[in-house]
């Protein structure tokens, strides 16, 4: 895997750092890293409104190994360095899982490490869950060892607490997809084993030990789901929508290294990087299976082939169910599946006899990948003429290999093929089409951008940045896209979040990397119909960012009441910036935002905490600077006091009448987290019981032996 990253980085040496990990993730560690050292758990950050709960989106509070990463990321200076050695490692992993996958399913050592080290270098994951999507990448690597761990549980090989720890850290990385494919995997899993065991007697320990995961992990999720009815992702439907939904005949590609498969995606129909590629020697090793030898296996084997079977027709959608959307996502499982069955089957039953008639099936086959790949791109004929050529080459090598040496020279020539294959890939694909070109040294960022203190709102459109301005010495000096401020150590309102509010993204018409609408420095300013308060106020905002592309005539108009025009030498090409006239408010009586009547004094304040002392004798409603996730509860000198939310974004607290120096505490907790957290403990103490009663049983077993010696004797 480490040469294998090597080839991949010849090509690019920003490729494991583009697209979601420059623009959400690596901000994501560092924010999280600076809570983390501060003493302070992050489940909540109300500066960052939209993208600040953390309990909705991909931080994986409650994942111990995601928890290093973000602790150690404020000290890395190179975020590209380290998001390359964080995933290298997380790569050798998933390679490792899928190489004990193999095992258990009977390959030799040799077969099993060819699998292992081309699921990495497989088309999706390379160039997606390696590349961009960070928790894709993290849950898989956990899950295929999920998957070795649970076969040899069921078959008695190995305890309970290994696939608990594996399913509990493949549920924690909080993103959604890996956590319903292990569900699947499960369910593959005990149906094949029911087959090939012919019994059930050993099913209800894998039940019982990936419940106990499941309730570990329930918290990962509980918070999320109870909270999905204010978000974007707050829908159940199903819809066939073609996007990102892959055909089956695209599985025909899955050999030819230059394969540009046809499917809708951001990229029009023909797509630009070889997605359904999974490994060079994949398809032509059908040729070379004793296919009558390999039938006794079926049994064995048919978890892996139901697996890829269900894969398979997720693949091709729909496009939507509920929060789970692009069906293109499980193509590495697919390549999982594959990838095992047939290299099991080539371990077990590989066979060179009639080698004329196998030699003219493995012509057939490439034909095939040949017609496929040019049929939906005919455009690189040439391209897919010279990957015809290599892959004949590789399968004459390997099979002259066989003959004259071994299945270990044969193993040697699959895995080498895979490192120039994955340079060429790579290197055809540039300039990648996912790249945010971010800098990739903190201390360089700093340096360029404007010192903003206090908290800042940036409204901008990401698509108006041109692309020769996507460098420090352009705009990246002076506006912020997804997670970037985070790294920059700013306080912005504007971060990456793919599961955002629903009406505080209606109100400033805000996405999910906070671009925005042109309309959106009206809506800022304008007065709130029940407060008749600006937007700009009851978020306390202490500044406001107009990317010039966007406002071109801003800064002719005068500057809204309050408000001043400051200058930013050297920036002036890309924003114009208002502050306050009389200075930043957010540091001003905690985050108490305006008051109907009466008066209220911050006593205290924390990330899911305000104490504030209270006069409203007549009665009164008090706003916060706080989005109204739920999860909120108040009380008035102990005693419950309703919530309401202003805007529908807005969290406000309606005090009664008579209220004279009362103290009001508002807190926020995760929806769900009492039960979580004792689902969690119950999981633990149930994963102890099934390793007490897995150790109990081998004991007696061991012991056995020796009563029937002594009873004998």
């Amino acid at each position: 895997m480490v040469l294998g990253y090597f080839a991949v980085l010849l090509a690019n040496a920003r490729h494991f750092y583009t697209d979601d990990t420059e623009s959400q993730y690596t901000g994501l560690w560092i924010g999280l890293g600076e809570s983390l050292r501060k003493g302070e758990f992050p489940v909540l950050v109300p500066e960052r409104w939209m993208s600040g709960n953390n309990m909705m989106d991909d931080a994986g509070l409650f994942n111990p190994p995601q928890l290093l990463i973000d602790l150690i990321a404020p000290s890395v200076d190179n975020m590209a360095l380290y998001a390359t050695v964080v995933k290298l490692i997380f790569s050798i992993i998933a390679a490792l899982g899928v190489y004990r996958i193999c095992l258990v399913y009977g390959a030799k050592p040799w077969w099993s490490a060819v699998a292992g080290v081309a699921f990495p270098l497989s088309g999706f994951f390379l160039f997606f869950d390696q590349a961009s999507w960070m928790t894709a990448l993290t849950g898989t690597a956990w899950m295929v060892h999920a998957w070795a761990s649970a076969v040899r549980y069921v078959r008695g090989n190995s305890g309970p607490i290994p696939v608990f720890v594996f399913l509990y850290l493949t549920i924690s990385t909080q993103y959604i997809f890996p956590a319903v494919e292990a569900v699947l995997m499960l369910a593959a899993v005990a149906v094949g084993e029911i087959l090939y065991q012919r019994k059930w007697v050993n099913l209800p320990k894998l039940v019982a030990a990936a419940g106990c995961a499941g309730l570990a992990g329930l918290l990962t999720f509980l918070p999320s789901i109870l909270s999905a009815k204010v978000t974007w992702r707050g829908t159940s439907a199903i819809i066939n929508d073609q996007f990102l939904t892959i055909p089956w005949s695209e599985s025909l590609n899955a050999s030819l290294p230059s394969t540009l498969p046809a499917f809708t995606s951001w990229w029009g129909y023909v797509q630009p990087l070889p997605v359904t590629y999974i490994a060079w020697f994949l398809i032509p090793a059908l040729a070379f299976i004793d296919w009558r030898r390999a039938r006794e296996s079926w049994r064995e084997l048919s978890a892996v082939a139901l697996f890829a079977l269900m894969m398979l027709m997720w693949s091709a959608g729909p496009g939507t169910i509920g929060p789970l959307r692009w069906p293109v996502r499980v193509l590495p499982m697919l390549a999982i599946g594959l990838l095992v069955l047939v290299c099991v089957l080539v371990s077990r039953y590989g066979t060179l006899a009639s080698l004329r008639t196998r030699a003219i099936a493995a012509g057939v086959l490439i034909a095939a990948l040949w017609l496929r790949s040019f049929s939906a791109d005919p455009h690189n004929v040439v391209r897919h003429v010279l990957a015809v050529a290599l892959v004949a080459a590789l399968v004459a090598g390997a099979v002259w290999l066989g003959l004259r040496k071994n299945a270990v020279a044969v193993c040697a020539l699959a895995i080498a093929a895979m490192f120039p294959i994955a340079f060429w890939q790579v290197e055809a694909a540039q300039p990648t089409p996912m790249s945010y070109n971010y800098p990739t040294n903190r201390s360089e960022a700093k340096a360029a951008f404007p010192d903003f203190p206090g908290n800042t709102i940036q409204l901008s459109e990401r698509g108006l940045v041109q692309p020769g301005d996507k460098s420090l010495d352009g705009a990246y000096a002076s506006l912020v896209f997804g997670n970037y401020a985070k790294s920059l150590d700013l306080s912005y309102v504007n971060g990456y979040t793919p599961t955002g509010h629903f009406y505080f993204g209606e109100l400033l018409c805000m996405r999910w990397d906070s671009s925005v609408c042109p309309d959106a420095y009206r809506r800022l300013f304008a007065p709130e119909q029940t407060t008749g308060r600006p937007l700009v106020d009851l978020m306390k905002l202490d500044r406001v960012v107009l990317q010039r592309a966007l406002f071109p005539d801003a800064r002719d108009q005068p500057a809204p009441a309050g408000w001043k025009w400051a200058d930013y030498p050297g920036h002036e090409k890309y924003i114009w910036v208002l502050e306050r006239v009389d200075g930043p408010i957010s540091t001003q009586n905690g985050r108490v935002a305006g008051m109907s009547a009466g008066s209220a004094r911050s006593v205290s304040e924390t990330a899911t905490t305000s104490r504030v002392r209270v006069e409203a004798p007549e009665g009164a409603r008090i706003v916060f600077a706080r989005l109204g996730w739920p999860g909120y509860r108040a009380t008035l000198d102990g005693r419950p006091v309703p919530i309401s939310v202003v805007a529908k974004s807005f969290v406000a607290v309606d005090l009664p009448p008579g209220t004279r120096g009362d103290e009001l505490v508002l807190t926020w907790r995760p929806p769900g987290w009492k039960i979580g957290a004792l689902c969690a403990l119950a999981g633990v103490a149930g994963a102890g019981v099934l390793q007490w009663m897995y150790v109990r049983q081998r004991r007696r077993e061991r012991q056995e032996p020796d009563r029937a010696a002594a009873t004998v004797g």
